[in-house]
């Protein structure tokens, strides 16, 4: 089930408590990340003072498998003030990065697949996640280690493609790229190294590489990519936003596979 709130975040009001996040409206709520009981009663008096509030949707986020006081004392409080219709949401990584081919198997497309090498900072997983979304990429790929997770951050920024552009999580980017490539995808990378990005094919079934903000693609990823792209440069600074780099990157795949 998705959540309706979650495809209005420009439009909805926002304030948090830590951590825990809260998106309302004039009548409904979502709350992420109410892991602490002190979140828990946060929230609680927020709405004592937003009476008009009669929807509450709880997302509970990875984030809070190891914190499950607030949400458990929060959902018993609104069980038990009978004014609200509640429910519950959970994020789900797929298992395997296979997962996302088979759904582009499923609309008989080429798979698109964005491979996002220790991205660290959620704002930037959120924003590749919207724009991955927006040009219909069939799913996003982040290690298990050194990388930001599905959280609040991450949703709001996504603006709700977190809850449409499944995302697996992997153990390792090397193999999971050299499984890629075994089921026919080519590996294009970001870096302001390589082969300008109009003059290299991104039709097809394609593996896009984001790199970390900070240190880029690591050593091992970018010797298992087919291709290096760059993206031209014509002022003088010659670096982009790991997020806006993946989004010109994505959009001239884009662009190259409407032809």
């Amino acid at each position: 089930m998705k959540l309706k709130a979650l495809s209005h975040y420009d439009n909805d009001m926002d304030t948090r408590f830590g951590d825990c996040i809260l998106l309302y409206g004039e009548t409904s709520l979502v709350v992420y990340d109410c892991g602490h009981s002190r979140h828990a009663q946060e929230v609680e008096a927020f709405l004592e003072k937003h009476r008009a509030i009669k929807t509450v949707d709880v997302v509970v986020s990875h984030n809070d498998s190891d914190h499950t006081d607030g949400v458990c004392e929060l959902l018993n409080w609104l069980k038990d003030s009978g004014k609200y219709t509640v429910q519950v949401f959970t994020h789900q990584y797929l298992k395997y990065a296979k997962d996302i081919l088979d759904k582009a198997r499923e609309k008989n497309e080429p798979p698109f697949v964005i491979i996002c090498d220790k991205i660290t900072d959620p704002h930037n997983l959120g924003a590749i996640l919207r724009t991955a979304n927006c040009v219909g990429a069939h799913g996003v790929i982040i290690p298990k280690r050194n990388s930001v997770g599905l959280n609040s951050v991450v949703a709001k920024t996504s603006a709700g493609a977190v809850e449409y552009t499944p995302v697996a999580k992997v153990t390792n980017i090397a193999n999971t790229i050299d499984s890629l490539k075994d089921e026919g995808l080519w590996i294009a990378a970001a870096d302001m190294d390589g082969q300008e990005m109009y003059d290299i094919d991104l039709k097809g079934s394609l593996g896009l590489v984001i790199g970390s903000e900070g240190e880029g693609i690591s050593r091992l990823v970018r010797e298992k990519c087919d291709f290096i792209a760059s993206i031209p440069m014509a002022g003088e600074i010659n670096s982009l936003n790991a997020s806006v780099a993946a989004g010109v990157l994505m959009y001239e795949a884009l662009r190259q596979r409407r032809k």
